[in-house]
């Protein structure tokens, strides 16, 4: 490859690269939960619709965001891309077995949400974690 070549796909690298550069998603509940760990398992169960309780007991209000950190737990942790989860939870809906996670603008908004109500549970990103949520799932 000639250096004109190489000048040509330099911002095609570039955005390979940039692209690379994932979020780290946590699960989190609110500092107040009850709830201390959940496994992959328990996760996957919960924002896939097969159930609707946490492990402990009590109603889970699930709550999600949308972008890089969405697609990073969809991908890591319930193992299937945007359009795989929408048609699970679509097939729910429809059959009046289940109603979506509801989708929250960004990480301060889940964090936000979370930090208030001990029975909700949502992923953001680690870096965006303080004292007001605990950390229940790390991939």
């Amino acid at each position: 490859m000639n250096t004109l070549q190489l000048l040509k796909c330099a911002p095609l690298l570039l955005l390979g690269c940039i692209g690379a550069a994932r979020a780290d998603v946590v699960v989190v509940v609110s500092a107040q939960s009850k709830v201390a760990t959940l496994t992959k398992d328990q996760v996957s169960e919960l924002f896939l619709g097969g159930t609707k309780e946490f492990p402990a007991g009590g109603t889970a209000l699930l709550v999600s965001t949308g972008g890089p950190v969405r697609d990073e737990f969809y991908s890591k942790v319930l193992g299937k891309d945007a359009a795989q989860v929408k048609a699970v939870w679509s097939r729910l809906i429809f059959s009046g077995k289940g109603t979506a996670p509801r989708e929250l603008g960004d990480a301060g908004e889940v964090k936000k949400l979370v930090s208030t109500n001990p029975s909700t549970i949502g992923f953001i990103d680690k870096s965006a974690v303080d004292a007001s949520v605990k950390v229940v799932y790390a991939p």
